[in-house]
């Protein structure tokens, strides 16, 4: 396309110089240079596309190295959070099986505890029985037992020995011989914890009263209350 406009512009000069041209080359020539005139336009209007196109691509580029960053730095956050999270995750999961391995052992101490209520219970169950057995047995011999005969009227002989009179039945003592009386006993009747009553029965024997505090067997307050209901005589 330059080349031929080249040429056109070299062959009006010729023919300027010679002074002489026909009419047909010279109408000829003047279509070459309005091709050449039309290219040239169309070759501008193509460069301009193309930098308009090169613009727009430097702008989208731009555009996109923007949103790149954007993303980049929302991963980072995303990522960032994501630790943070799993690290607080991780602290919550230990003090859950903290909190398990604990209410464990609370379970296991607690069921220890259950049973030996339920064997504390079934110890005052037997002795309840028994108790009630033997009041059961004393009422039946007290009950059952003979009248007595009345006294005869005829004067009984000179020098013979008067009948013995008929024994009245004995309370029962009140006080409790602790160098004597069993652990469940101790429980029953003085309230004691199952502890203090086995404490008491393998610190024996006592002399006195007072060897239970002396001894550290019984606390002092838990002594005042029992003492007077107690007994140490052989």
């Amino acid at each position: 396309m330059k080349s031929g406009w080249i040429a056109s512009v070299v062959m009006i000069g010729a023919v300027a110089m010679v002074g002489c041209v026909s009419q047909t080359k010279y109408e000829e020539a003047m279509v070459d240079i309005d091709s050449a005139k039309s290219e040239l336009a169309l070759a501008r209007s193509q460069k301009n596309a193309l930098e308009q196109q090169v613009r727009t691509l430097k702008d989208l580029n731009v555009k996109y190295g923007n949103e790149a960053q954007l993303a980049h730095d929302e991963l980072e956050r995303i990522q960032h959070g994501r630790d943070k999270e799993r690290g607080s995750v991780e602290g919550r999961t230990k003090e859950l099986e903290d909190r398990v391995k604990q209410l464990s052992f609370q379970n296991r101490a607690v069921r220890h505890e259950y049973e030996d209520v339920k064997q504390h219970n079934e110890t005052l169950k037997s002795l309840v029985a028994r108790y009630q057995k033997e009041l059961k047995d004393q009422s039946r011999s007290v009950t059952g037992a003979p009248a007595p005969s009345a006294p005869s009227l005829s004067p009984a002989p000179a020098g013979a020995p008067l009948p013995p009179a008929m024994k009245a039945p004995q309370p029962l003592s009140s006080s409790m011989n602790v160098n004597k009386a069993s652990a469940g006993d101790m429980v029953l009747v003085l309230g004691l914890s199952k502890d203090v009553a086995d404490r008491i029965v393998t610190n024996r024997p006592y002399r006195v009263k007072g060897e239970l505090v002396a001894k550290n067997v019984v606390p002092k307050e838990t002594f005042d209350m029992i003492k007077e209901r107690i007994s140490v005589s052989p």
